[in-house]
C-alpha cells in the first residue's frame, strides 16, 4: 500500500524513508495519529555520527547518543508527531 503525498511516495504511514535528495533533511515519514496526518522531515544531511557505533567510536557514540536524548528528551515524549521521536527511533 504506497501513499502519495505532496508529490512524494510512502510505503504507508509511520514508516520513515531515506531522502537522499533533499537539500538539508536526510529522512522523511508521513506520521498519522489518530485523524492528523503530517510529513515530517528529521536528520541532517551527510551526518557521519548517527547510526551504529563503528569500530573504536563506541564510547564516544555511546556519550553522543546519551547526549541527544537528554537534549531532546521533552520533544522525543510528544511522540509520533516530532520530528526529534523519528530521528531517535531512526538514527539514533
Amino acid at each position: 500500500m504506497s501513499i502519495d503525498y505532496r508529490g512524494e511516495t510512502f510505503e504507508g504511514y509511520n514508516k520513515p524513508k531515506r531522502t537522499p535528495k533533499h537539500p538539508t533533511k536526510s529522512h522523511a515519514v508521513l506520521a498519522k495519529e489518530g485523524d492528523n496526518i503530517k510529513l515530517i522531515r528529521f536528520g541532517e544531511q551527510g551526518a557521519k555520527t548517527a547510526g551504529k557505533p563503528k569500530d573504536g567510536e563506541s564510547d564516544r557514540m555511546k556519550a553522543k547518543r546519551k547526549s541527544f536524548k537528554a537534549r531532546h528528551g521533552k520533544n522525543i515524549a510528544k511522540g509520533k508527531m516530532s520530528a526529534a521521536y523519528w530521528a531517535d527511533k531512526v538514527k539514533w
